[in-house]
């Protein structure tokens, strides 16, 4: 596979560390907000990532990170404090309640667009010791320094400081606003260790005093302790590029000494009337507003299939209205295809090997979503069509074969395998089993497989 490092600033061919495998560390959600679609667009791009990877016979491991902690903020609000934040402490709940709340809130956005849950999921309070240890090392090696209970990063002493986003040093004092912190050497060095004031919740004994770890250091101290001093692939959105990748890559680099991270790949955002979604500039839509609407919340994936991963994506509800008609028009042609016989629907390799192709070829997902339509088209049988298109949806995860399944299952059968598959998402193994238990005496069949669960009816046991 050739993927876009945005270090190089080229496509590359990714050399995975260990043959066969490779790792991915994702920048993951700050669960004291819930996530908008345009937060969902990148964490969609990490999912058909690691698809495409496993469907060219690559085998995957995924961590994301949790980030429970550094923003969850004193007891004061500022104007532009989230709202539901505030409405959470309004009704005294704790750090941990908020970020349990909106973890599970999260998990649960995911699941409604197909995204595979990660492999792990550590979260950033679990990790405080390796940061601590991260930050000592980068005191030894003189990246860092104590001022007033702070620990900062030294930007001067990482020559290579900027090489990520293309920013200089004197770039960076150029856009310096307002009186510069008098306890830094230089206004671009980033925090640390902060020392909590008095009224902060979330506080942690150290070597520097009480205080908190800032954003950057949590994922240099969480990817390294998941994946090692070295993986393959770190992905994030393009927001992050700078100021957070740029101070991750001086942070675990000048700690450990060389290069962490093979390739790093950014997806781009994605915009609502030509400007860029987010929280802060209220133009922003949750999943669970598009499901209101009565639109399926994988018309969205759909929508996010049409354009490359780098390139920004225009959001719109009349688009989206016209993903979700795509979509199920789709999936009944699916079900119709699936129903013809099967003699003479051998063949179709040359469709496989060009959607290989167009995965390989830096995960170009509007070609593959323009090969689903020419085999649509083509004049092979139909039973082949549905095989094809059902082989990409391991890939494309459309679930395409939703009118196709829950037609042949008994009633009740789909509303059980859908809490099944949320019940493993989730690891809750003891549900999982049960929901099996009650299957087969429905006569459903479930097995587990690489690709999620697989069901066949038996007839009622």
């Amino acid at each position: 596979m050739q993927l876009h490092n945005t270090l190089g600033r080229a496509v590359e061919q990714l050399k995975p560390l260990r043959s066969g495998e490779v790792s991915i560390y994702s920048c993951g959600p700050t669960v004291y907000r819930y996530a908008h679609v345009g937060n969902l667009r990148t964490y969609i791009f990490s999912d058909l990532l690691r698809r495409s990877l496993e469907y060219l016979g690559l085998r995957t491991r995924q961590v994301m990170n949790i980030t429970d902690v550094g923003h969850l903020t004193e007891d004061d609000f500022d104007r532009g404090e989230d709202k539901m934040l505030v409405s959470a402490r309004l009704e005294n709940k704790s750090p941990e309640e908020i970020a349990e709340f909106y973890t599970a809130a999260f998990l649960e956005d995911i699941r409604k667009v197909n995204i595979r849950p990660a492999d792990e999921y550590p979260r950033a309070t679990a990790y405080i010791p390796q940061m601590q240890g991260l930050i000592e090392r980068l005191i030894e090696r003189g990246h860092a320094y104590r001022a007033g209970g702070n620990v900062y990063y030294d930007i001067a002493s990482f020559p290579e400081y900027g090489k990520l986003s293309g920013n200089s040093v004197d770039k960076l004092l150029a856009g310096t606003r307002g009186d510069p912190d008098p306890r830094k050497k230089a206004p671009g060095d980033f925090t640390l260790w902060k020392a909590a004031g008095a009224k902060r919740l979330q506080v942690w004994d150290s070597p520097w005093g009480s205080g908190f770890p800032g954003w950057h250091i949590e994922c240099s101290a969480m990817s390294t302790a998941m994946l090692g001093e070295r993986f393959d692939i770190h992905t994030g959105g393009a927001d992050n590029v700078f100021p957070h990748h740029e101070a991750e890559i001086a942070q675990s680099e000048g700690a450990l000494g060389h290069p962490v991270v093979g390739c790093w790949v950014h997806a781009e955002h994605l915009l609502l009337s030509g400007a860029r979604m987010a929280k802060s500039a209220g133009n922003f839509f949750r999943i669970t507003e598009i499901e209101e609407m009565g639109h399926d919340p994988l018309a969205f994936r759909y929508l996010a299939l049409q354009a490359r991963y780098r390139a920004k994506l225009n959001f719109g509800l009349e688009g989206l209205a016209g993903a979700d008609r795509a979509l199920r028009l789709l999936r009944g042609r699916v079900a119709a295809w699936s129903a013809e016989p099967a003699a003479g629907a051998d063949g179709g390799e040359a469709y496989a090997e060009r959607f290989r192709s167009a995965l390989a070829d830096d995960l170009d997902l509007p070609a593959a979503m323009a090969l689903v339509a020419e085999v649509g088209r083509a004049p092979i049988p139909g039973a082949l069509k549905a095989r094809l298109l059902l082989d990409f949806d391991r890939v494309l995860g459309l679930d395409l074969d939703r009118d196709l399944g829950e037609r042949a299952l008994p009633a009740g059968a789909a509303e059980l395998l859908r809490r099944r598959e949320r019940a493993r998402a989730e690891r809750d193994y003891a549900t999982s089993d049960q929901l099996r238990h009650e299957l087969a005496e429905m006569g459903v069949q479930v097995t587990d497989s690489a690709d999620g669960q697989l069901w066949k009816t038996t007839g009622p046991a």
